[in-house]
């Protein structure tokens, strides 16, 4: 299938390793522009030089802290300066540390909601009306498949998750009809550091092994396993693309069927 990428420009945001750099592989390999952010510029440097030979038509690497949100204003100047424009954006971030809810403080809800809502929304801000006037533009959200089924002891990311969520559905109807989509790509247990870490805070909690945490987050899939990012990145490829021009709005889940709603 030609996903009809050649010459569109993305922006892949958190694309040195895991998940934003599955997508940013993905869209290498169907012939897509790319600027890829990240806080070290070797490893953004790395990542470019192995886009490019997969296939990017061009990839540069381009340090950002989506922490810091004036940041995210300069990030956007960049992107637009090295491939002309922005026409998919991926946002893509590192998440909270694991907590029960009990456990959240004003100071962390602070600090990653800059990070989980207020930054994805600066930039997005910032690129968007550009993607409405030419009449085509792909906003992808990295979410969590905790936005419609809360993980237990991810409750800080299931609150400002669920935030960003809100915003996305909001914003997709308003602009649906300049030819701009906006889509959630929610993992479930994908093998990146954020599982291994999840996994050493569970094994913690419940005083088993990280192991033992593993295998269980595999039993409660029905897959049986855990899944890869190979598997992740070529959906966020899909809805990048001419071929998901009708899909806007929605959250699509990556997860080996563990959540099990109907919804």
């Amino acid at each position: 299938m030609d996903l009809g990428l050649k010459g569109r420009r993305a922006l892949v945001m958190g694309a040195s390793k895991g998940l934003g750099r599955s997508i940013a592989d993905a869209l290498a390999a169907e012939g897509a522009t790319l600027a890829i952010s990240g806080r070290d510029q070797a490893s953004l440097d790395k990542a470019a030089a192995e886009l490019r030979a997969a296939g990017a038509a061009a990839a540069t690497g381009l340090v950002a802290d989506v922490a810091q949100g004036e940041q995210m204003d300069r990030l956007a100047d960049a992107a637009i300066a090295a491939m002309g424009g922005v026409d998919i954006l991926v946002l893509n971030h590192g998440g909270p540390p694991p907590c029960i809810a009990s456990e959240i403080t004003d100071a962390s809800l602070h600090t990653w909601f800059e990070q989980i809502v207020a930054s994805p929304i600066r930039i997005a801000n910032r690129l968007i009306p550009a993607m409405r006037k030419q009449g085509f533009g792909r906003v992808i959200v990295v979410g969590s498949t905790g936005m419609q089924h809360p993980i237990p002891n991810l409750a800080l990311s299931n609150t400002l998750r669920a935030a960003i969520w809100g915003w996305l559905k909001t914003y997709a109807g308003e602009a649906a009809k300049d030819g701009v989509t906006m889509n959630v790509l929610a993992p479930g247990s994908i093998m990146t550091d954020r599982i291994v870490q999840n996994a050493a805070s569970r094994a913690a909690k419940a005083g088993t092994t990280p192991e033992d945490e593993m295998a269980r987050m595999s039993d409660e899939i029905p897959a049986g396993r855990i899944g890869t990012t190979e598997e992740f990145g070529p959906m966020g490829a899909f809805l990048a693309s001419d071929r998901a021009a009708y899909i806007t709005g929605s959250m699509i889940r990556v997860d080996g069927g563990r959540v099990r709603s109907m919804l």
